[in-house]
């Protein structure tokens, strides 16, 4: 038996030795002829067939035709992109988060102190993932606040082929985890379409969400298409930042196990560190106490860090507190306790989020290749945030409706602080401190605040450490042309008969092993009309809307004060030229306006929340003035711009189902989650409405179980109008009878969240308490039919 075992064994082994010889034969020479095909027009055809047909096989030689490998020498790619990240956040740029694992990343390669993002989060990833910059690849602003021009649409066009879509034609396997926030929104149900899904866009599996952010507790997760659930609940220890982590280490082993000469592009894109800032109370008091002192004190602690270990040059100025951004001795005790406890456990989730890349990065030690595996960390796709608001947040939801919250409540409830009942968020002065030494924060793509973020570059087949941060100017758009370059690939032609729009950013190859290597020249940076333009170090800035803000728009962008830095001086943008260089800023003025033109910004669009309301297009084949929505059972995560319009407005819900009496329970209708959102529920076998508005719950219950058999169960909601999020009356009924009422007193203006609407259960956030996700429903259910009345004026 032994002896079977032991030549299975050998066979198996001389079968992978054949393999992997014949496999590297046809990485040097896909054809007979060693001729490499042109890959400038993709998708490559399968190679040339080298045998001879006759009229039988016996007149006939066979050979294999095989499809596109990647060039010899290959390496495999993992780009890693964090979220939300400020320049002066991390210990391996100065900050006071010990980020462990990013010191040793960096410790093995090469810090980068002037690369550059958009200053915010899908527009940054679509000019990563394309090569172009944000505006050319429809992604001028977010898919929430989307509008009608192309630009703006966030439809990724074809004409701009992403990175998975031209490393997978050229023989590599394609992995995108975590994020993605470039499928608009109203296409991300069953109907799609789905070439804008990961899966459309060149990655041959994806495991992530489809949103802005999401809830680590309960994600709103699909892998691939299909919309799919977490293994465990958040008491039994679920953490979407180790689930999405454990997924990209088995698949990264299992496809080296099956080919390993194959070489792979892994997009690794947590949601961390985007608020809900979700983490265990265990990292959280690892950093009790540790920013008592303050912003401004930490941002002295951190430059001088800074300037120790070389991260800016010697010359930088620290710049000063803004007016936005209050002292913190000025700050009342009750103040300064919950704004620390909010950074601490920012700091805590940050700390773990190291620990969870840590772990893919000493599993990628563990690959055959791991020497040929070439690592880009991009520390934050834009600098720290400062949606918070002046006093942070336990409901960052509520933030982004426009609603504030005492601080006496928020203390109240300081010991929900990042566990799955809160969505906390820090206030805007960290967000200052954590970009320092610069101004301005993230969305202010006028300013380094907005858009310089740390990067880490690793491949030990090529880069030899330097403990001097590279200072070559560097921007998103030109990591892909980078990974190009490293794989021996051109840039394409044509992708799937479509002409492409070259990139726009250059690789930066050259500076792995070149310390001058200088990078860009010229750049620009556009966000809600915050603006700069960047040519041989000079760099001219205007800021025009405040973050924290969505209900602002100037307006009157003529009105801007213009700034002027010279950057080869001044690393910090601490020194204003503009009055002392009139005709400079009015050339650099000119070269934004030409370079706007030649990457379609305009128009510029100053509006926050009142794009928010911009009816977004309806899921594709759908009814675009459909005022009745008919479901059934299992029709689940539907995104909510794709939902019934159930929000300042009056509406009917007729539910057929039938039960086996007071044995019956689960979800009806769920939408929205632990935030705010409505359910329609049974308990018991008794119907219940429950209307949550941030905690505030309006509770419309029936007195009885529904009898066994079919039943109708029906809610009538009428708006009282006057405006947005107004009051509501509520009308449970059942076969057509009432059995009970109440009164909301207020109702949602703008989104319930980041959880879905669905029908049979409450995926992912409970809208209550009351039961425990997902609850299903354990009867039939016929059909759910949503009647809604024009919006209230």
């Amino acid at each position: 038996m032994k002896s079977q075992i032991r030549l299975t064994m050998k066979i198996e082994f001389v079968k992978r030795a054949l393999c992997s010889t014949v496999c590297a034969g046809f990485a040097v020479s896909p054809n007979a002829q060693g001729e490499e095909p042109d890959r400038t027009h993709l998708p490559l055809p399968l190679s040339p067939f080298e045998g001879k047909v006759g009229k039988t096989y016996k007149e006939s030689t066979a050979a294999w035709q095989h499809p596109p490998v990647a060039p010899a020498g290959a390496p495999n790619v993992v780009s890693v992109l964090l979220d939300d990240v400020g320049f002066g956040q991390t210990s391996t740029f100065g900050g006071l988060i010990p980020t462990p694992n990013l010191d040793k990343l960096a410790g093995e390669g090469l810090r980068y102190n002037r690369f550059h993002t958009t200053a915010i989060c899908g527009p940054s990833r679509a000019a990563l993932l394309t090569g172009r910059n944000h505006h050319d690849a429809g992604n001028g602003f977010l898919m929430e606040w989307a509008t009608g021009f192309p630009e703006y649409s966030t439809m990724i066009p074809g004409n701009t082929a992403t990175a998975g879509e031209i490393l997978k034609d050229n023989g590599y396997a394609t992995w995108w985890f975590g994020k993605n926030h470039n499928t608009p929104d109203w296409e991300t149900t069953v109907a799609g379409p789905f070439d804008r899904w990961p899966t459309g866009l060149g990655f041959e599996y994806f495991y992530g969400f489809n949103a802005g952010e999401t809830h680590q507790f309960y994600p709103v997760l699909f892998e691939n298409t299909k919309a799919v659930e977490p293994d465990k609940t958040p008491e039994q220890g679920y953490h979407f930042m180790t689930d999405m982590t454990d997924r990209a280490i088995a698949r990264m082993k299992f496809s080296k196990s099956v080919a390993p000469n194959k070489p792979f592009f892994m997009y690794f894109a947590p949601g961390a560190m985007h608020a809900p800032h979700h983490v265990t109370k265990e990292w959280r008091e690892k950093f009790k106490g540790k920013f008592d002192m303050g912003w401004e004190k930490y941002r002295e602690e951190v430059f001088q860090n800074q300037l120790k270990m070389g991260i800016v040059p010697p010359n930088t100025k620290l710049t000063p507190r803004p007016e936005w951004v209050p002292a913190w001795d000025s700050l009342k005790d009750d103040q300064k306790k919950l704004y620390a406890a909010l950074f601490e456990n920012y700091a805590g989730y940050f700390a773990f989020t190291d620990h969870e890349v840590g772990r893919l990065l000493d599993s990628i030690k563990e690959l055959p290749d791991a020497e040929n595996t070439l690592v880009i960390y991009i520390v934050g796709d834009n600098g720290a945030s400062s949606e918070g608001g002046p006093d942070g947040t336990l409901d960052e939801i509520k933030n982004l409706n426009g609603l504030e919250t005492s601080i006496g409540d928020t203390l109240e409830n300081l010991d929900k602080l990042g566990g799955p009942e809160s969505e906390p968020h820090y206030p805007v002065g960290w967000a200052w401190a954590s970009n320092t030494p610069f101004q301005w924060v993230k969305q202010v793509a006028s300013h380094l605040g907005g858009s310089r973020n740390p990067m880490v570059v690793s491949w030990p087949a090529k880069i030899k450490h330097d403990d001097k941060p590279r200072d070559c100017f560097l921007h998103l758009v030109d990591v892909l042309p980078t990974i190009m370059e490293a794989a021996h690939l051109p840039l394409p032609k044509t992708v799937n008969g479509i002409q492409q729009v070259p990139f726009a950013g250059k690789s930066f190859l050259a500076s792995f092993t070149d310390p001058d290597y200088r990078g860009r020249t010229e750049q620009y940076f556009e966000i809600l009309s915050n603006r700069s333009i960047y040519e041989d170090g000079w760099k001219a800035n205007a800021q025009h809307t405040l973050p924290w803000r969505q209900d602002l728009a100037p307006g009157d962008w003529d009105k801007d004060k213009w700034e002027l830095y010279n950057l080869n001086e001044d690393y910090s943008e601490a020194n204003d030229l503009a009055a002392s260089m009139p005709d400079k800023l009015a050339e650099m003025k000119k070269k934004f306006d030409a370079a706007a033109e030649k990457y379609h910004v305009y128009p510029l669009d100053d509006r926050g929340s009142a794009r928010l309301a911009i009816p977004k297009p309806p899921v594709p084949g759908a009814d675009a003035d459909a005022k009745s929505y008919t479901y059934h059972a299992g029709a689940v995560r539907i995104a909510e711009p794709a939902a019934p319009p159930m929000k300042n407005r009056s509406w009917t819900l007729r539910a057929k189902v039938k039960t086996d009496g007071e044995k019956t329970e689960g979800v009806i209708m769920g939408f929205g989650g632990v935030a705010a959102g409505v359910s329609l529920y049974l308990k018991g076998g008794v119907p219940i409405l429950d209307y949550n508005f941030f905690d505030a719950h309006t509770v419309v219950k029936g007195d009885k179980p529904l009898p066994k058999g079919e039943s109708t169960v029906e809610v009538d909601f009428a708006y009282a109008g006057g405006g947005v999020g107004k009051a509501a009356d509520i009308v449970l009924k059942v076969n057509g009878g009432k059995v009970s009422e109440g009164k909301a007193a207020n109702t949602m203006a703008g989104r319930f969240g980041i959880d879905t609407f669905g029908i049979g259960e409450d995926s992912g956030q409970p809208v209550t308490p009351a039961y425990q996700a997902p609850f299903k429903f354990t009867g039939e259910i016929e059909t759910v039919v949503i009647d809604v009345k024009p919006a209230a004026p």
